[in-house]
């Protein structure tokens, strides 16, 4: 009589290795794309904070050219008998800041009269925005960051004996 033997299985390890291998190829390929995605976030970090510190140059400028604090720093007192300057235009700037921004500054005037005949308040509103020319919202290399400020200048009466007219700004 004649037993029926049973063979050994041959080819389970060669899927089990396949399977192995698409599992890793997998992984590796995920791993990839979470190390471009994490390089890239960090790129738009450093980039947005550059563009925040032009936006913040721009700011600056914009108050600067309306405020004179080189004669007293303290307080800057812009001792003319005139009011203060009108909004500047916006700089051109002969090289995008670091980065490869642009900035635009943008300023209104609203003058006030308070117990007087003419004008003796004035609010300047900035606006810095630094920008990538050419980059539009949405894409990747979109990067954009907008600073505002407001600053008012008042008309300050003389104390006799003097009469001279000045304009305190802050």
């Amino acid at each position: 009589m004649r037993h029926a033997t049973s063979r050994p299985q041959r080819g389970f390890a060669a899927i089990a290795a396949i399977f192995l291998v698409v599992v890793l190829a997998a992984l590796g390929g995920f791993m990839v794309t979470f190390s471009n995605t994490q390089q890239l976030t960090s790129a738009q970090d450093l980039q947005g904070s550059r563009a925040y510190w032009a936006a913040r140059a721009g700011l600056e400028w914009g108050i600067g050219s309306v405020v004179d604090c080189a004669n007293n720093a303290t307080t800057c007192v812009k001792s003319v008998a005139t009011p203060p300057p009108n909004c500047p235009t916006s700089p051109t700037w002969a090289a995008p800041f670091e980065g490869g921004f642009n900035v635009t500054v943008t300023c209104t005037r609203t003058d006030y009269t308070e117990d007087a005949a003419t004008a003796n308040k004035f609010i300047y509103q900035f606006t810095s925005k630094a920008f990538i020319a050419g980059s539009l919202a949405g894409s990747v290399g979109f990067i954009e960051r907008s600073v505002s400020a407001s600053i008012e200048c008042a008309k300050v009466d003389p104390v006799a004996p003097s009469t001279f007219i000045t304009y305190l700004c802050g």
